[in-house]
């Protein structure tokens, strides 16, 4: 089985966590389609590799990932994993030729995406979000893409922001009160506005993407610390920074959804010279470093593949030298307060 951490910060008994969870966005026919079959078989793996904690939302395929998952987890006892999923965006039905994500998302369904962080609208993703899973509760709702990635400018994001703590933040509030859910926060690409919500509202759990990993620290102080010390959980997503960390510095490596920058070439090539002179996998050491900070409950890399997935579970269980961490530090390739 996972290795699990358990979380509880509100002493209601919390939520077990594997260390090891799923990110779903791939089964959503990220960058390219695969069958329902195929999805499923990724799935099971997971499961079969002891993986209890799974991450989904709305947009992942416009609604498939939830749909795939609603398939695969029919059946399973409902005390025996974590979910969560988001909100902040509902759906319009349209035609083939005017939905989005298109080079994106592929053989999806025909929807347009609309951003809406209010309250009212909390309670209807998150009746949609059942539907389509097929369960009879959700453990965690994240407020999704609140940041600049997303929204384009500050000035957008804060308008954003505003709407989110004035409506959705009290609807999420209200759900946790009730039962309903477990916990909440928000998924989002930019660690600035989780220290600027962990300031401002009572949140549990962040699920931060691509942000702290061997390729980038920057959040360390600004945001994982802090919520570390508040007795915040921190699910780190795109641990591979979209999979340079996972394939290494190779000819097309991708960084955060597109082709690498030169910095971020340079700086695995020499993150993977320091793992193969200690005899370690580039992917396993940066799926181990995120695990290491005392607020992280989870690590959820995605998985496409039965290979991809091989590769996660071995990586969830790979032993990493000490000296491979100094060796790190003392070349200035990660942050020398870092957590290892």
């Amino acid at each position: 089985m996972q290795d699990t951490r358990h979380w509880d910060r509100l002493g209601n008994g919390g939520l077990d966590f594997t260390v090891l969870g799923f990110g779903s966005a791939p089964i959503g026919n990220l960058f390219r389609a695969i069958s329902d079959d195929d999805a499923h078989a990724v799935l099971q793996a997971a499961w079969d590799g002891g993986i209890r904690y799974y991450d989904t939302a709305p947009l992942y395929g416009l609604g498939l990932s939830e749909t795939r998952l609603n398939r695969f987890l029919r059946g399973k006892p409902r005390d025996e994993y974590v979910i969560s999923s988001k909100i902040g965006r509902l759906f319009r039905a349209t035609t083939p030729d005017k939905r989005d994500g298109f080079g994106k998302w592929f053989d999806v369904p025909s929807r347009n995406e609309v951003y809406d962080y209010g309250y009212d609208a909390v309670f209807r993703s998150v009746e949609f979000s059942l539907e389509r899973l097929g369960i009879d509760r959700i453990d965690i709702l994240y407020a999704h893409d609140l940041d600049i990635f997303n929204h384009g400018s500050q000035a957008a994001l804060d308008a954003r922001l505003a709407e989110f703590m004035a409506g959705g933040y009290r609807a999420l509030v209200k759900l946790r009160e009730e039962g309903v859910i477990r916990a909440f926060g928000a998924g989002v690409n930019e660690w600035e506005p989780c220290r600027w919500l962990l300031d401002r509202g009572d949140f549990d759990i962040f699920l931060l993407a691509g942000e702290y990993s061997l390729l980038r620290t920057e959040s360390l102080t600004g945001f994982m610390d802090p919520a570390a010390a508040r007795g915040v959980g921190v699910v780190v997503g795109g641990p591979y920074n979209s999979g340079i960390l996972a394939t290494g510095p190779r000819p097309g490596a991708q960084y955060r959804y597109n082709d690498a920058p030169d910095w971020a070439m340079e700086k695995a090539g020499r993150l993977q010279a320091l793992c193969q002179a200690h005899g370690v996998r580039l992917v396993d050491a940066a799926f181990q470093f995120c695990t290491r900070h005392p607020a992280v409950v989870s690590v959820i890399p995605g998985g496409q593949s039965l290979f991809e997935m091989e590769s996660n579970l071995a990586a969830a269980a790979a032993e990493i030298p000490p000296a491979l961490w100094e060796a790190m530090k003392a070349e200035g390739l990660i942050h020398p307060d870092a957590p290892v």
